[in-house]
């Protein structure tokens, strides 16, 4: 199989980009919408959780076993269970590490993922960090209309980038 290290370094990276972004936050900042009827910013991040033990129960359900669950409801409908950050911030770390371990089970083994991400498994990381990129930028966007300063704002951002650019 291919060479893992820059999508395994990039996987750690986005790891360390979202304890950044959650380091930042509040009770109170879980509960910034668009006034739009869009998902808060605890949505979205409830949703980062969720799609970590979401995709594993479907592709490598031992690995899901266990996993923090921060939302409750359906798919189109859901809410966070907790208002601690730091759980926030716990069910994604464990959720990073089972998908790793996941992983690299897969690799270990040779094989992808049945049904899903077949040709390596390490696609499965890849479309972890699209989707989460994808989040992080409506969510700064939140913080944006809920308040935060563009000091902050930017003050963020080089905290941020600065984990890519290494």
């Amino acid at each position: 199989m291919a060479d893992t290290t820059l999508i395994l370094s990039a996987f750690r990276r986005n790891a360390r980009v979202n304890t950044v972004l959650l380091s930042t936050m509040t009770s109170a900042d879980l509960d910034i919408n668009d006034s739009r009827g869009g998902w808060s910013v605890g949505q979205h991040l409830g949703h980062l959780a969720g799609f970590r033990a979401g995709w594993l129960s479907h592709i490598s359900p031992a690995h899901a076993s266990g996993l923090p669950e921060v939302v409750a409801g359906t798919e189109e409908n859901f809410w966070l269970t907790t208002r601690d950050v730091a759980q926030l911030a716990h069910a994604l770390d464990k959720g990073d590490e089972a998908a790793l371990n996941a992983v690299q089970a897969a690799l270990d083994e040779g094989r992808g993922f049945e049904g899903v991400y077949t040709s390596h498994p390490t696609g499965f990381l890849m479309h972890t960090v699209v989707h989460d990129s994808h989040h992080r930028g409506q969510i700064m966007s939140l913080l944006r209309q809920g308040g935060r300063s563009p000091e902050e704002m930017d003050a963020l951002d080089r905290r941020t980038w600065a984990i890519w650019r290494e």
